[in-house]
């Protein structure tokens, strides 16, 4: 899904930079050290004279043979411009990089924060007084450069003014408690500096928020008002990139109208070839609440249904498309407002969706299809009927016999999910056993991880759990019952409750075991051995259940 793309930015080290921007790196420590005196010390001025003697050969030819800065008029030479980038490939390189400065600045100024919190708690003054400098410099470089790369907003100068004021007055006073041993004044700067390091903190965290903000409102113009795929395109990977920063960029970017800006490319014939693209951002949008409260009041559930049900849309945005219904429908969102005008197009989207599985080419779109099935029938009942008319037992089971489609313990998890939802329907029993699904249950309640990778252990033990529980629904019917018997279901399911290992220790998998094993025993009594029947069956749940899980006590 959406949520599986990660694209991390890693700040360059010096040493990997070339030769231009090791000169840029060098002047800026220049620039900003000149500002701060209390970094000038001895040591500090000694290397900074040395630095001005040591040359690279490389870096010297180079430069020899390349301009640096133009002359200006009056002949002074043109500043520095760390973010300019706008004559080598367009606005949309220049709003990354600034995106990309940001983050990096942000994260930097954030760490050092966190720890002048935690070396102001241990009371180390020498160390928080330094890390108060750092912080100041950093701030105040990250201002710089974001105001010579593009025009700052007169509501965000008041926050960088501020910002700014208050980081000079936590230089200032830390350095106060320098020279004092005195404990009184001590503690009630303790409790002061933390005040202004909280207000120091809001304060960025603000500045920075509607400093991404101008940045996302750029991007966003860009794919509202440009007629250039390229450039459409461009603008839509810094979103998705920026998406995968977590929750809070996710928001603000719904707040900014992205959602609203990537719909309307999607309802344009002319982009068809954006529509995944831009609904696989949409998808990571909708993380968020807020992002759902956009797409439904641009009736974005009707163009998904559009896509989906479209005959020439390509299997790329139908897969799309199927990853923003399952992260709408998905059971973690607090909010089911948008779920009233789902239900409207329920019945197309299901049939569109079930139709996706059955023609799915790779695993990756039987996957999104099909995690979208799941959520759908967690939420409505009628779901679980339309896809019975549709012959979904038959389709489902069939892709689990098909190593293109179904690969994964994931969409493992999310077919036998449906199975489970559907099992509570009296109709699908008759077709479970006419498609030989209980063969299959079994061979599920046998998933085991091929690698020791935690998310694919915990996916293996919801297969085998949920597989438990159809197999516990189903044979509520006598004919279901009896062939489970004949399959010798009751040994495997005696295993997995008698064995931690191969259940990976889980006690969900246990549980649904247990009730499986006694719902069997129930119909069919005497496919039970007497000795299975003393320890799983006659006592209550809970103690079969502490008879089998692998607890030690201890009496000490």
């Amino acid at each position: 899904m959406a949520a599986s793309l990660n694209d991390s930015i890693q700040s360059p080290s010096i040493s990997s930079c070339s030769p231009m921007r090791r000169v840029s790196l060098l002047s800026v420590f220049w620039l900003v050290s000149s500002r701060v005196k209390a970094l000038q010390v001895d040591s500090v001025q000694r290397w900074m004279e040395d630095l001005r003697h040591m040359t690279e050969v490389e870096c010297m030819c180079v430069l020899q043979a390349k301009h640096i800065g133009a002359e200006e008029e009056g002949g002074h030479q043109g500043e520095l411009i760390v973010a300019s980038a706008l004559g080598a490939g367009g606005e949309h390189v220049v709003t990354r990089n600034n995106l990309q400065s940001l983050l990096r600045r942000a994260l930097v100024v954030s760490t050092e924060l966190g720890k002048m919190f935690q070396r102001l708690e241990k009371g180390r003054w020498q160390r928080v007084h330094s890390t108060a400098v750092r912080a100041n410099c950093h701030v105040r470089s990250l201002v710089q450069e974001y105001g010579a790369a593009r025009s700052t907003p007169p509501e965000m100068q008041k926050y960088e003014k501020s910002l700014l004021e208050k980081c000079m007055e936590l230089t200032n006073i830390t350095e106060r408690c320098l020279h004092t041993d005195d404990e009184f004044f001590l503690k009630s700067m303790t409790e002061a500096i933390h005040e202004i390091l909280t207000n120091v903190s809001d304060s960025f965290s603000n500045m920075i928020d509607m400093a991404l903000a101008n940045e996302i409102q750029v991007l966003i113009k860009q794919v509202e008002s440009s007629d250039s795929v390229y450039t459409i395109s461009s603008a839509i990977s810094n979103l998705l990139s920026l998406t995968q920063d977590g929750p809070q960029l996710c928001s603000i970017i719904a707040k900014e109208g992205a959602v609203v800006a990537l719909f309307k490319i999607c309802r344009q014939d002319c982009f068809s070839d954006l529509y995944a693209h831009a609904l696989r951002t949409v998808a990571s949008i909708c993380c968020v609440e807020e992002g759902i409260k956009q797409l439904d009041k641009v009736d974005g559930i009707l163009c998904l249904a559009d896509i989906l049900t479209e005959e020439s849309s390509d299997e790329a945005a139908r897969a799309e498309a199927a990853a923003v219904v399952a992260q709408i429908t998905s059971p973690h969102h607090t909010s089911t407002q948008h779920l009233a005008s789902f239900l409207e197009s329920m019945h197309d989207i299901v049939t569109a969706l079930i139709k996706l599985c059955a023609t799915a080419s790779c695993g990756e779109v039987f996957l999104l299809a099909s995690a979208a099935l799941a959520n759908i029938t967690f939420f409505d009942s009628m779901a679980c009927e339309i896809l019975l008319q549709l012959n979904a037992v038959q389709i489902l089971l069939g892709a689990c016999s098909d190593r293109q489609r179904v690969d994964t313990p994931y969409s493992k998890d999310q077919v036998v999910t449906i199975l489970a939802n559907l099992s509570v329907l009296g109709q699908t029993a008759p077709e479970v056993l006419q498609e030989k699904g209980i063969e299959r249950l079994l061979v599920l309640l046998g998933e085991t991880p091929s690698s020791p990778s935690p998310s694919e252990g915990a996916a293996c033990e919801r297969v085998q759990q949920k597989a438990a529980v159809t197999l516990a629904r189903l044979s509520r019917d006598p004919e279901v019952a009896r062939t489970a018997i004949l399959l010798n279901a009751p040994a495997r399911l005696i295993k997995l409750c008698r064995s931690p290992a191969e259940r990976n220790n889980s006690d969900s998998v246990l549980v649904a075991c247990l009730a499986a094993l006694r719902r069997l025993a129930a119909g069919c009594p005497d496919g039970i051995e007497p000795a299975d029947h003393q320890q799983l069956i006659k006592p209550r749940l809970v103690d079969s259940f502490l008879l089998c899980s692998n607890m030690e006590e201890s009496f000490v």
